[in-house]
């Protein structure tokens, strides 16, 4: 087996580790917004939101950055999968074996309404989100606490 063959093992196992990510940061995404809903309807099941409600709102902040750093974690591990596999295909240009998530060429060929909602990268909501939730717990805790 040759070196460039010995490096085409490598990007299997790094793609198929960087790919496996995914799932994992959409179901932690699902169940951060349905613990968020649940929380919410603890509040309005338990008189609104009132300072009495002030666990439910450090419960809320606490799970939110819980999520904050489990997505984080999650997404940084797909990074560097991420950068191992560019490196890779970086030292094969050529070999079109390397180059399947070179999606330059490609994308310009897709419908401009999914570039558009498409192209945000899901770091930035995937780790915003819970990162929102959590401030907006801590806003409600402190006002209702400081009335």
């Amino acid at each position: 087996m040759n070196k460039a063959d010995k490096n085409y093992e490598q990007y299997k196992q790094l793609l198929d580790l960087w790919s496996k990510e995914n799932p994992i940061k959409t179901n932690k995404l699902q169940i951060l917004l349905l613990v968020n809903a649940l929380l919410l309807s603890a509040v309005n099941v338990s008189g609104g939101f009132t300072a009495e409600n002030w666990p439910i709102y450090v419960g809320g902040a606490i799970l939110s950055f819980v999520w904050v750093l489990s997505i984080g974690r999650t997404s940084l591990f797909q990074k560097i999968w991420q950068i191992k596999i560019n490196e890779l295909a970086n030292n094969y240009p050529k070999d079109e074996r390397f180059q399947i998530l070179n999606k330059a060429k490609i994308y310009r060929k897709t419908p401009l309404l999914l570039r558009i909602f498409g192209g945000a990268s899901s770091k930035y909501y995937l780790v915003g989100t819970p990162f929102i939730f959590c401030i907006i717990w801590l806003c409600l805790l402190v006002y209702f606490l400081s009335l």
